[in-house]
């Protein structure tokens, strides 16, 4: 990541603090960014100075709908190119089912979550197709891959992202731009204390067993999703793109391996089960 510049959202807190600092040990200049400038000071001043490296810090709200210009119009000012977007800012939304769901906040978690990475997205890339190339990293998981009661707002959100990183990995391939997600694992953060304080029944059982015993026991190392998320920003995944990877399960170390089975295949992607998927014949065709 030696003079790669990375523009970083979510960066005050849990993951995002931790791939700031990664990210800046391996050489990186960055621009963080969250919702609160005090948050960004705290982590700016853990980074060791170095003087061949520069951190830059800018507090936009993602639920604003011009916070991604505001961003991308910022970095134009102060970088002369961006090698890596990692969308890692997300709010967890309201919990319980939708009809009891408070719509404003719904909307605002489809805003924060999937909206604005979007619109970075759109931003970014074009600035990288400038230039030549580049790598985006969504931060997923979270019911992304299969139903979580509960939690519609996040749920739909990461789902819409994951999709979205796919479709973006097609446009942009030809650009030498790769889109990856990134399923980091459970983590103890704040929002498995959100689910803890809204009780097993608004936040379903399960969810409640889970986020209790995570919490009581200090979650996923997060030493997993950063080292995987600086594998995807470096050439060291080149030919990588439109996957959706678990720092945790999937043997990401050695992806290059099974580029020839990567390539135009659905492995780590969203797909439809069919029947005969299934071993059953239903005539479908």
């Amino acid at each position: 990541m030696t003079g790669r510049y990375v523009l970083m959202t979510g960066a005050s807190r849990g993951l995002g603090r931790a791939l700031a600092t990664a990210f800046w040990e391996a050489g990186a200049h960055l621009l963080l960014v969250d919702r609160r400038q005090e948050g960004l000071d705290a982590v700016a001043a853990e980074l060791q100075p170095r003087p061949s490296q520069h951190v830059w810090t800018l507090p936009v709200d993602l639920a604003d709908a011009d916070g991604a210009e505001r961003i991308v119009s910022a970095a134009r000012t102060w970088w002369p190119r961006v090698d890596v977007l990692v969308n890692n800012a997300a709010i967890q939304g309201p919990i319980g089912p939708l009809s009891g769901n408070d719509w404003g906040s719904w909307v605002v978690t489809l805003q924060v979550d999937l909206v604005t990475p979007a619109a970075l997205c759109r931003l970014v890339t074009a600035w990288m197709t400038e230039q030549g190339g580049g790598s985006v990293i969504n931060i997923s998981g979270g019911g992304a891959t299969s139903a979580r009661p509960n939690y519609s707002a996040y749920a739909t959100a990461k789902t819409g992202l994951v999709r979205l990183s796919e479709t973006l990995a097609e446009e942009l391939r030809p650009h030498g731009i790769r889109v990856n997600c990134v399923a980091p694992g459970t983590m103890a953060t704040e929002m498995l204390g959100e689910t803890l304080k809204s009780g097993p029944d608004v936040a379903g059982t399960q969810e409640y067993e889970v986020a209790a015993r995570v919490l009581g026991e200090g979650g996923t190392a997060m030493r997993r999703a950063t080292d995987l998320c600086l594998f995807l920003a470096s050439s060291a995944s080149e030919g990588v793109t439109g996957k959706l990877i678990s720092a945790l399960w999937d043997p990401w170390e050695r992806l290059q391996e099974y580029r020839g089975d990567l390539d135009g295949s659905d492995i780590y992607t969203l797909r439809r089960i069919v029947p005969r998927d299934r071993g059953k014949d239903w005539g479908d065709r």
